[in-house]
C-alpha cells in the first residue's frame, strides 16, 4: 500500500468523488476540501504528501491558495485546471505549483503525474537531509562546511572538517586508524597512524573541551567513534 496522504481541493462533487475513488484504489489516503478557505484550514491541520488543487474555487482561487501554502511549505502541488492558455499555466507554475494537468484528463495521466512529482520531491528531500548532520547539540553543514555546537560557531581546518564528517557519517561505529587514514588522508599517509591521533586531539579541543556531553570517544586498541554518550 502507498500510505501517502493527498489533500484534494475540488468544488465539483462528481469530479472530486471520482478522483478520490481512483486514488484510494491506488492506496492513497484522500481528504476533500470544497473551497479555498477549507483547503487552507485542512492544510494547517495535517501533514500532506501532495495537494491536488483546482484552479477555479469558491472563496479563494487555487492560485491564492497555492501562494499562501508556499509561504509555509514545499509540499508538492499539482494544479487541476480547465484553463488551457499557456500564460495561465506559466502563472500557476510561477506561483509555486510543481505541475499542472488540464481538464478533462485521463486518470492514468493524473496518477503518473502524482508519482513523478512525489518521486522528485522525496528525492530532493533525501538529498537535503544528507547535507546536515546532527549529534546532540553538534550541527555539521556539508554544503557550507560550517560547524556549530550549542549554537556556537566552531572554525575547523579542511582536514579537521573532513575527519569529523567521516566520523559523523559513521556515528556509533568504531573506526580504526588505518580506515580513517585511508578515508581522510589517502594512501600516501598509510602507516602514519599518529597523524590520526593528532587530529583527533585537535577536534576534541575544539568540540569537546568546553561542551557536554563528550562526543569523540576512544576505544582502546581499536580506534575512535562519535556517539552521544
Amino acid at each position: 500500500m502507498v500510505n501517502d496522504t493527498i489533500l484534494l481541493v475540488e468544488d465539483e462533487y462528481n469530479v472530486s468523488q471520482f478522483i478520490q475513488l481512483e486514488l484510494e484504489h491506488e492506496g492513497y489516503k484522500v481528504k476533500i476540501a470544497q473551497d479555498g478557505q477549507e483547503a487552507l484550514a485542512f492544510f494547517e491541520e495535517s501533514e500532506w504528501s501532495l495537494i491536488l488543487l483546482d484552479w477555479m474555487l469558491p472563496k479563494l482561487d487555487g492560485l491564492e491558495v497555492c501562494r499562501r501554502i508556499r509561504k509555509q511549505s514545499n509540499v508538492p502541488i499539482i494544479l487541476l485546471t480547465a484553463r488551457d492558455y499557456i500564460g495561465d499555466k506559466i502563472a500557476g507554475l510561477d506561483t509555486g505549483a510543481d505541475d499542472y494537468i488540464t481538464k478533462p484528463f485521463e486518470i492514468e495521466e493524473l496518477l503518473a503525474r502524482i508519482r513523478a512529482v512525489m518521486r522528485r520531491y522525496k528525492s530532493e528531500s533525501e538529498e537535503k537531509s544528507t547535507d546536515i548532520f546532527e549529534v546532540e547539540d553538534l550541527v555539521v553543514d556539508l554544503k557550507s562546511r560550517q560547524v556549530a555546537r550549542s549554537g556556537t560557531s566552531i572554525e575547523l581546518t579542511v582536514r579537521e572538517f573532513d575527519l569529523l564528517v567521516f566520523l559523523i557519517q559513521n556515528e556509533g561505529v568504531v573506526i580504526n586508524r588505518d580506515a580513517l587514514l585511508s578515508a581522510v588522508w589517502g594512501y600516501d599517509f598509510m602507516g602514519e597512524t599518529n597523524v590520526v591521533d593528532v587530529y583527533i586531539r585537535y577536534l576534541r579541543n575544539k568540540l569537546d573541551r568546553s561542551f557536554e556531553p563528550k562526543l569523540i570517544h576512544t576505544v582502546r586498541g581499536v580506534g575512535y567513534v562519535v556517539r552521544s554518550s
